[in-house]
């Protein structure tokens, strides 16, 4: 979808990379491919539920029938809970995290899917590069650790934060002042950017590439050999690629590493 849009106005005898008019077509989808009733269901939307039932029919096929010798479908499911649970939760948080593990196990996996669209035949893309989504998940996990960060520590939990007794008292103000805007501020905004960043940058450039190299390339017997500058830029666009697969399943493991981390700072903030 993001190659065709890119390529849509694309003239390989004038230019020499193919870009949509406005590069936010690539990332916004207005009109609606079905309505129930008062909603709209635009492309977006759609994705969204559909990683959604990916992620439910993973975990519900995979572990909804434990055989003593697991199959391919089961191992995977299992494999994906254990690391959460014991290399994310229990590691970061404690024995505590055992609590915490359903959340993060649904952070990781649905980020997971929502990223992967971004390499996925005939959908071509991530549903985290709309603010709204890592905004979303970012303010989820901001509510969890200062909840969690006041149940268990009351109201030392913000004074503590705010003048922390392990700093030297001469510079008690200003760690403290730069503890409470980071912690109460700027941990849900680093948190949604970071992984909103990753993933526009990584759809935007593959579809110009790989929009670049079909279009140059198909215009051969109009253009000549300026049409050859199609190689290079599909070449790097297959690079690109299989980076993204790696940034995908990266920015997912980060975005449930740092909530984790956070979740471990509000319950131990002496920590």
């Amino acid at each position: 979808m993001g190659v065709i849009l890119a390529a849509a106005s694309c003239d390989p005898a004038v230019d020499i990379i193919c870009a949509p008019d406005d590069v936010l077509e690539l990332f916004e989808f207005k009109d609606a491919l079905f309505t129930i009733g008062p909603f709209s269901f635009t492309r977006t939307v759609f994705l969204m539920f559909l990683a959604t039932a990916i992620v439910v029919g993973f975990f519900y096929f995979g572990l909804r029938k434990k055989a003593v010798v697991p199959g391919r479908l089961q191992s995977m499911a299992e494999s994906v809970v254990s690391f959460v649970r014991n290399d994310i939760a229990i590691d970061i948080i404690g024995p505590e995290g055992v609590k915490f593990a359903p959340y993060l196990l649904a952070l990781f996996s649905f980020l997971i899917v929502g990223n992967i669209f971004e390499v996925t035949p005939l959908i071509n893309f991530p549903i985290t590069s709309r603010m709204a989504i890592p905004a979303f998940l970012a303010l989820v996990t901001w509510v969890i650790f200062v909840f969690v960060g006041f149940k268990r520590n009351g109201f030392s939990y913000l004074l503590d934060t705010a003048w922390p007794k392990s700093v030297p008292i001469g510079l008690r103000w200003l760690v403290g002042l730069i503890e409470l805007v980071s912690v109460f501020f700027l941990r849900p905004i680093t948190l949604a950017v970071r992984l909103f960043a990753n993933l526009v940058a990584g759809h935007l450039m593959l579809t110009l590439l790989l929009a670049s190299g079909v279009v140059f390339l198909s215009e051969l017997p109009t253009i000549g050999l300026r049409a050859l500058i199609g190689i290079p830029w599909f070449v790097f666009g297959l690079g690109i690629y299989v980076f993204e697969i790696v940034v995908a399943i990266l920015q997912a493991y980060i975005f449930t590493l740092l909530s984790a981390v956070y979740i471990q700072t509000s319950i131990h903030p002496e920590h």
